[in-house]
């Protein structure tokens, strides 16, 4: 079975790697779809979304429901990007209150710019075992929180496989 989509060239932009300015709603919209839109899709109604993975609407919501705070003159910090990237990869599998979970135990030892970056190499190694069908959590491991965002990022991996093959 021949894979729609090439998952080689995946890659979510690290922290060093995001706008050092603060950005407008419309901005962070473009910047987060034109990063994940081609592998995550947003399901409306049981139909694939073509507004892309993120719409302005959905940002709204998520601070309304305090998954991220709220921008500052309008404005929007790496840390919300990061926040806003971490959320579109995970509300693939994850309810709301599910993610605001798993960032608070993300965050709980850790700085956002550390945890940021672990979770995109983490989830680009999930991706890729799973497209090549190799093992991807050492289920030896002592790290109960390591144990869990691999898991959480496998499950992730595993729908986004899905996806693309349906």
């Amino acid at each position: 079975m021949d894979n729609k989509i090439s998952i080689n060239n995946f890659h979510i932009p690290r922290w060093n790697e995001l706008p050092s300015i603060d950005l407008y709603l419309d901005q962070v919209v473009n910047l987060i779809n034109s990063c994940l839109s081609p592998y995550l899709f947003f399901y409306s109604n049981n139909k694939k979304n073509d507004d892309g993975v993120l719409t302005k609407t959905m940002i709204n919501n998520y601070v309304k429901n305090n998954l991220i705070e709220a921008p500052v003159k309008k404005q929007y910090s790496k840390v919300h990007i990061a926040k806003l990237f971490v959320i579109c990869v995970l509300k693939q599998v994850y309810s709301m209150q599910d993610i605001k979970n798993l960032i608070n135990i993300a965050l709980a030892d850790s700085t956002v710019e550390i945890a940021y970056n672990k979770f995109c190499n983490l989830f680009e190694e999930a991706l890729s075992c799973t497209y090549k069908r190799k093992d991807f959590i050492d289920k030896d491991a002592n790290n109960d929180n390591l144990y869990l965002l691999k898991s959480v990022l496998l499950s992730c991996s595993y729908k986004i496989y899905v996806e693309n093959f349906s």
